[in-house]
């Protein structure tokens, strides 16, 4: 296992790392989520929730593992990094803070706008500037203050969001007819292929949670127990919502693919339940926002450290406070300013297809951990010996696969240009040492 002193302070237990991972995950697609998979499935519904339960569990089982044997900042960017060098290194942190980047300059201005559902002020583009400068200047005020802070306010957004979600499944639970929940016939598999590939965005995430490895306590218990509980609480989530919309809407959940959760919560609640599913939505894009604020600047911090990602400046730690505060600041800042230029859905293709071969490169980093381990450390080790890693791998593959032609080029053209940037550093760098 690999330990490594970053002048960071290691204050986040198991429920911190689960509230964080839980954070991501659950953020505004679970609203919407419930009409697609209806629309594609109606009452089997549930069984897509299954299968993609399934197949993400194999992929975290393997960041599990991973993440308690290599403990430093970073996450994702520092398993791939670890065991297979810099290049793959620096594909992996530009792939990740591009996607997040633009998803939060995305993820800011739907808070806004939904938001003005509500207070028609928002819908003011001067007024709505000013709230996204001041969304992101608190977050990055908070989180350069401290990771307790950080994470406090995690725990904090994670409580808010679930809460109308919980009240909705509870209450919910009453208006449900049974009959709606009948599977009268069996899904092809291709149809269930389709679902689940859909269904599987909504649960990616859980790697970014793991980017405050440096700041976790006791690793190789802590990453694999908080890994764990946060996807199997999101996951019976996610099963609880399904049941609790397709039984109280049956064959009508799939006419609301704008906002089902908002229809059932008006059936459920009255007027009421419709602005209580709203508030929900806006805390959960606003509790996404604090997740990316805390996260991803630890990739830039330790991307910087490891020297591949320029300038060494990013991974100067605060004084006081312990924090990467260039890092925070410089990433707060650009999320920030993207948000004010634009929305940038048409990035979304990227984000998705970065996202997935992050998986890939991080299932392939337990194998070479793994054979690299002569010593046999005492880390988390996933069950079944190599059965876990090669049903990720066969996941990610086939999900890749399933990619439109417009994805695939569009992640071939970006992963070339980073290559080109990384070969121009790599030769400047060495002009430097030859002079």
């Amino acid at each position: 296992m690999q330990q490594e002193q970053e002048g960071l302070r290691r204050e986040i237990g198991v429920l911190g790392l689960s509230a964080n991972i839980i954070n991501i995950v659950v953020g505004a697609g679970i609203f919407v989520l419930p009409a697609i998979v209806a629309a594609g499935l109606g009452s089997a519904g549930i069984l897509a929730y299954l299968v993609c339960g399934f197949l993400i569990i194999m992929i975290m089982l393997c960041f599990a593992e991973v993440g308690s044997k290599v403990t430093k900042s970073g996450g994702s960017y520092a398993y791939i990094e670890t065991a297979f060098g810099k290049y793959p290194g620096f594909l992996t942190a530009n792939l990740f803070v591009f996607s997040a980047v633009t998803s939060d300059a995305a993820v800011a201005n739907a808070l806004a706008d939904t938001l003005g559902f509500i207070f028609p002020v928002f819908n003011n583009a001067l007024f709505k500037s000013g709230c996204i400068v001041l969304i992101f200047s608190g977050l990055i005020f908070i989180n350069v203050r401290g990771v307790k802070n950080g994470i406090n306010m995690v725990k904090f957004t994670v409580f808010a969001k679930l809460i109308p979600l919980l009240l909705l499944v509870l209450i919910g639970w009453i208006d449900i007819s049974w009959e709606n929940l009948e599977i009268t016939s069996m899904p092809s598999a291709r149809t269930l292929g389709e679902v689940t590939l859909i269904l599987f965005f909504a649960f990616q995430g859980g790697e970014t949670g793991l980017n405050i490895s440096g700041e976790i306590k006791n690793p190789n218990r802590t990453v694999p127990r908080g890994i764990l509980l946060g996807i199997s609480i999101v996951l019976l989530l996610y099963i609880l919502i399904q049941i609790t919309a397709q039984g109280v809407l049956g064959t009508s959940l799939a006419d609301f693919k704008e906002a089902p959760l908002a229809e059932v919560g008006r059936v459920v609640f009255g007027p009421f339940g419709l602005t209580l599913i709203v508030i929900g939505g806006a805390i959960s894009m606003f509790g996404n926002l604090t997740g990316e604020i805390l996260n991803i600047p630890r990739i830039i911090f330790r991307a910087s450290k490891d020297e591949t990602m320029p300038p060494k400046i990013l991974s100067m730690v605060h004084p006081k406070y312990r924090t990467p505060y260039i890092a925070i600041i410089v990433y707060g800042s650009m999320s920030c300013i993207l948000a004010l230029l634009g929305e940038f859905e048409q990035l979304a293709i990227l984000s998705s297809a970065s996202i997935l071969l992050i998986y890939l490169g991080v299932t392939f980093s337990l194998v070479k951990l793994r054979r690299d381990d002569k010593e046999g450390s005492d880390s988390f080790k996933a069950p079944g010996g190599y059965i876990v890693p090669v049903i990720a791998i066969i996941t990610i593959v086939w999900l890749l696969s399933n990619l439109s032609t417009t994805e695939q080029i569009g992640i071939t053209i970006f992963m070339a240009i980073l290559s080109g940037i990384y070969y121009m550093m790599h030769l400047l760098k060495s002009n430097k040492k030859t002079d």
